[in-house]
């Protein structure tokens, strides 16, 4: 198993550098169920910021990059149960991935909320706002 930082994830979608884009795509499609290549949450946290901001990735395009990245099983995703609960919060409201994720996580460690100042996130993904 190798790790895969959040570059590398980025040339391979978004396919913006000859050079780099290459070998990352070389280096994602030689793994396998033997070989796979693991993301950490931070990871997915930086992809989805990094193809939002800097590549304007509409919400509908980040849902498919989470779910292609989730469901292949070359991957490993660091909690992935958390990511996939994350996953369905974000598709159906108006919070961000990462909001969805810090709750989510939250959430398996007991925490009875999570408290936020984000009107959006806390109307929509189980945080609660602090007054």
């Amino acid at each position: 198993m190798i790790g895969l930082d959040t570059n590398v994830l980025v040339r391979y979608f978004a396919q913006d550098d000859e050079i780099q884009s290459k070998k990352a795509t070389k280096l994602i499609e030689s793994l396998s169920d033997a070989a796979p290549g693991f993301i950490s949450m931070v990871t997915l946290i930086e992809l989805v910021w990094v193809m939002q901001g800097a590549y304007k990735a509409k919400k509908d395009s980040i849902v498919q990059i989470l779910t292609l990245l989730l469901q292949t099983k070359e991957f490993i995703v660091e909690n992935a149960e958390i990511a996939w609960q994350a996953l369905a919060i974000f598709r159906d409201s108006k919070s961000g991935f990462p909001d969805c994720l810090i709750e989510r996580t939250g959430n398996k460690y007991g925490c009875e909320y999570t408290a936020t100042f984000d009107l959006d996130a806390a109307a929509t993904s189980g945080m609660r706002l602090l007054k």
